[in-house]
């Protein structure tokens, strides 16, 4: 993944996924943030990245964007480079 600097009006970046649900596969989530986290970080670093395992919950990108507005996409059962997809789609939805 090519690290981008994102739009001022992205706030905030959580991720959640779960370590232990078949649906989630969390090592596929897992394998995202380690190949996109530090790119990310270094091209964005006042942008605030959340990431929360928990048992049983939906693997999910969330971005928040200004006016307290928010967009979710769900990951479960997607390949790393299908969330990355849906996480590229997500981040570039600034209307």
């Amino acid at each position: 993944m090519s690290a981008r600097a994102f739009s001022k009006s992205l706030k905030e970046l959580r991720i959640h996924f779960s370590q232990t649900s078949a649906a989630s596969n969390g090592l596929r989530v897992r394998d995202f943030i380690v190949k996109a986290y530090p790119g990310l970080k270094q091209a964005n670093p006042g942008l605030p990245i959340l990431i929360r395992e928990a048992s049983g919950v939906e693997s999910r990108i969330i971005a928040r964007f200004e006016q307290g507005r928010e967009r979710k996409v769900v990951v479960d059962s997607l390949s790393a480079s299908d969330v990355e997809q849906k996480f590229n789609a997500l981040v570039s939805e600034l209307k």
